[in-house]
C-alpha cells in the first residue's frame, strides 16, 4: 500500500521538510501542530485559541486522509508552561469526546517563544 503525504500549505512544512500528515497501512500520523491561524499567518496570544487552531488544523488533515478526530487513538500534547495546560481541557475534551484516545502531556520548549502548545496525533482510517 503506498504512503500518502498530506500538506496544509504551511510555509513551515516546506522550509523544515515535513508533511502535516502521513497515511500508511491504515494509519494517519499527524505531525506536531501548533496554534497558527494559517489563513492569516498569526499566532493567537491565548493557549486556548492556539489549542483550538491546532485541533482544527489536525481535523482538516485527518479529513483529507479519510479519517477524523473520532478515529484518533493516540495524542501527545507539548506545552512549555505546564501551569497553562488545564486551560486546554475544555477544548481537548470536546474534540476527543468520542475517541477518548490514549494521551500524554509533555512540558518542553517549543520552536518559537510565542508557541504555547503543540499537538500530534495518530489515527486510524476507518474501514
Amino acid at each position: 500500500m503506498p504512503v500518502r503525504h498530506i500538506s496544509t500549505g504551511s510555509p513551515f512544512e516546506e522550509q523544515i521538510g515535513y508533511s502535516r500528515a502521513v497515511v500508511a497501512d491504515g494509519w494517519v500520523f499527524v505531525a506536531g501542530t501548533t496554534g497558527y491561524d494559517y489563513a492569516r499567518m498569526i499566532m493567537p496570544d491565548s493557549i486556548e485559541e492556539q489549542c483550538s487552531n491546532a485541533l482544527a488544523t489536525i481535523a482538516k488533515a485527518l479529513e483529507d486522509a479519510g479519517s477524523g478526530l473520532d478515529h484518533v487513538v493516540r495524542v501527545n500534547y507539548i506545552v512549555p508552561d505546564n501551569a497553562e495546560w488545564a486551560k486546554c481541557w475544555p477544548v481537548t475534551s470536546k474534540a476527543f469526546a468520542t475517541a477518548k484516545p490514549a494521551a500524554t502531556m509533555i512540558s518542553a520548549g517549543l520552536q518559537n517563544p510565542e508557541m504555547k502548545i503543540e499537538i500530534e496525533v495518530t489515527a486510524r482510517v476507518p474501514a
